[in-house]
């Protein structure tokens, strides 16, 4: 009987694997490759055509990918650094000029403007826990490869990259020099903008990656293209963490600071009260607050679920 049980498992386990296909199955759309180029700062250029010691950090080339019509190319604003010229390679080694069109630092984005087009994927809808996605980046500098992976997590934030963050995490293999590249979904969309290697003292890949959400690049890629700048709106408030005492009963962002007659204080909102909930997003932890409050403009209306005393309420905030 023990043995017919062992053997139940078994077959089981087979099943469920015959009938899962596995993230390395998944069927990579080559011409995905022509939505995404090489990035080399002219930092890097100086140093290879002078030969002479750079000021900039050491890091190989990164990378960039399509995100609007007329050349316009998403990166991450690491890749270029304070570069006021940048090249990018083509898949068939051309170098070109192309412009920096505005940097944002909160998220770490940049936007180039190349002189010709290249293909704009499709924005991918919000992937699954363990949907297959492939990286596309140019790996230490080796020029544009392939490798592919799952999502491992969604809307991560308070990983200490930048202020403003909403990553998906992948196990894709991703090493310096994909920064800035693509993360794509089994229907060749984009998922998102690789922008970070978890490591502990080194820059080899161990499969926690961090790759900007597409909401978040189409937000700040749309303010740089149109203003140069990411117009954030202001929501008159400030979060903490929860005490373990507030985190045995509820998790959230703790208001710690309301600004007298701004938009949290007009909603109501007060110092003590717990954010639970902005728009659809639930909020887990305090940065989870930026990255909900990340996807409005000012004018917007954003209904937020809050605690007070035990008791939940919602208002509607009114961002300026």
């Amino acid at each position: 009987m023990h043995k017919l049980f062992r053997l139940s498992v078994l077959y089981v386990v087979v099943s469920v694997t015959w009938t899962i296909t596995p993230p390395r199955a998944l069927a990579f759309e080559p011409q995905v490759l022509n939505s995404v180029v090489s990035v080399l700062p002219n930092w890097l250029r100086w140093k290879q055509e002078k030969k002479t010691p750079s000021r900039q950090p050491k890091a190989p080339e990164g990378s960039a990918v399509a995100i609007f019509p007329g050349g316009y190319l998403i990166t991450n604003a690491h890749v270029i650094g304070n570069a006021k010229e940048v090249d990018i390679r083509l898949n068939d080694g051309r170098l070109v000029d192309v412009e920096v069109v505005g940097r944002d630092l909160r998220t770490d984005l940049a936007l180039l403007k190349a002189p010709q087009d290249f293909p704009v994927l499709e924005p991918a809808p919000a992937p699954k826990l363990g949907d297959p996605v492939c990286a596309v980046g140019n790996q230490f500098g080796l020029g544009l490869s392939v490798t592919c992976g799952v999502a491992s997590a969604l809307n991560r934030t308070g990983t200490g990259f930048n202020p403003i963050e909403d990553f998906v995490q992948t196990d894709a293999v991703i090493n310096p020099g994909g920064s800035g590249g693509a993360l794509v979904d089994a229907n060749a969309r984009l998922v998102g903008v690789v922008s970070a290697i978890f490591t502990k003292e080194s820059d080899s890949n161990i499969g926690i990656n961090f790759v900007t959400s597409i909401d978040l690049i189409t937000r700040v890629a749309t303010d740089l293209r149109d203003h140069g700048r990411v117009l954030w709106a202001k929501s008159g408030f400030r979060v903490a963490a929860l005490t373990m005492e507030q985190r045995r009963q509820s998790s959230g962002g703790r208001i710690i600071h309301v600004t007298k007659e701004g938009p949290a204080d007009d909603a109501g909102l007060k110092p003590g009260d717990i954010v639970t909930k902005i728009g659809p997003r639930q909020i887990i932890r305090p940065t989870d607050v930026a990255s909900a409050l990340a996807g409005y403009r000012a004018g917007g209306q954003v209904p937020v679920t809050y605690v007070r005393e035990k008791t939940e309420a919602e208002t509607s905030l009114t961002l300026e």
